[in-house]
C-alpha cells in the first residue's frame, strides 16, 4: 500500500488525501455516482465551503493546516485571488481577516462545552491516519480526534440539535463516513470502537450538539460502505465510471407533490 499501512500519526494532509486508497469521502461519491468518483478523483480543487471547517478544526484540535488571516474584504479583486491560491498552494487554509471572529467563537464554544471538551481531552490523537485493505479494496481513514472513543467534528450553517444532525448525516453521509472509519480501524486494529460527532453551529451564539448515532442508522452506514466498496471494486475491474443511466427514466411525483395535490383537488 505504497508503504502506508495500519496507524500513521502526524502524516500531513497533503500526503494523505494525496493516497490513491478509497477514502470515507469517495465511497460517498460512489454512491452518488462513479462518474462523478473519478472526475472529482482527477479533479481535486480547493473548495471554500471546506475552509470554514478546516479553520475550526485546527483551532480546536490544534493540528492541520495552517490557516492565514488575509486582510481583503473580499475575493472579487486580482490581488485577493493571488493572495489565496498562494496560501492553497502552500499548504495553508486563506480565511479573510473579518470571516476569522466566528471561526474564533465557534472553536472557543466547543472547548466550553463540558461533555465536547471532555472527549477532546481523553488520552488520543489528534488527525490520525489508518490505512487497511478492506474487502479486498485499499482503504484510508483520517480520524479528527483517535481516541478509545473517536471523536469527529462537524460545523454546521444549520441547527446542531438532535433533529438539525440527524438531517446532516443522511445528507452528508455521516452514516457512510462512520462506518467506514469502523471497518478500516476493523480490519488494522480487530476492533470497532464508539464514535461519536461533536457539531457546532457557525451563527451566533454557537451552539454545540454531540451526538452518537443509533443501532439502525450505523447498520444502514455500514451497508452503504460495504457497497461502495463493491461499486470501487467493479469499476477499479472494467475500468467504467458509469454516470446516470442511458435509458429514459420514468418519473412519479414527491410524495410532497402527491399531498398537496390531494389537499388542492389537482388530482381529481
Amino acid at each position: 500500500m505504497s508503504g502506508l499501512q495500519g496507524i500513521v500519526h502526524d502524516l500531513d494532509e497533503a500526503t494523505y488525501h494525496a493516497h490513491h486508497a478509497l477514502s470515507a469521502t469517495g465511497a460517498k461519491r460512489l454512491l452518488d455516482s462513479p462518474a462523478r468518483f473519478r472526475w472529482e478523483t482527477d479533479n481535486r480543487v480547493n473548495k471554500r465551503s471546506f475552509d470554514v471547517g478546516h479553520a475550526v478544526h485546527a483551532k480546536v484540535l490544534g493540528v492541520g493546516s495552517p490557516v492565514i488571516g488575509l486582510d481583503f474584504d473580499s475575493y472579487r479583486t486580482k490581488a485577493a485571488q493571488e493572495a489565496r491560491d498562494a496560501a492553497y498552494a502552500g499548504g495553508l487554509v486563506p480565511m479573510l481577516v473579518k470571516d476569522m471572529e466566528p471561526i474564533n467563537a465557534a472553536a472557543e464554544s466547543v472547548l466550553a462545552h463540558p461533555t465536547a471538551r471532555q472527549l477532546f481531552e481523553q488520552d488520543g490523537t489528534p488527525e490520525t491516519s489508518l490505512f487497511a485493505t478492506v474487502d479486498g479494496v485499499e482503504c484510508r481513514a483520517r480520524f479528527d480526534y483517535f481516541a478509545p472513543i473517536n471523536v469527529d467534528l462537524k460545523t454546521t450553517s444549520g441547527r446542531a440539535d438532535v433533529h438539525g444532525f440527524a438531517q446532516s448525516s443522511f445528507k452528508f453521509g455521516y452514516d457512510v463516513q462512520q462506518e467506514f472509519y469502523g471497518d478500516v480501524l476493523e480490519a488494522v486494529a480487530g476492533e470497532r470502537r464508539p464514535f461519536v460527532f461533536v457539531m457546532v453551529e457557525m451563527d451566533a451564539p454557537f451552539l454545540v450538539g454531540v451526538h452518537q448515532l443509533d443501532r439502525d442508522a450505523a447498520g444502514i452506514g455500514r451497508g452503504k460502505a460495504r457497497r461502495a466498496r463493491q461499486v470501487f471494486a467493479e469499476c477499479t475491474a472494467s475500468g467504467k465510471w458509469p454516470g446516470y443511466p442511458a435509458e429514459i427514466q420514468l418519473v412519479a411525483p414527491p410524495m410532497w407533490a402527491v399531498y398537496e395535490a390531494q389537499d388542492k383537488g389537482y388530482d381529481q
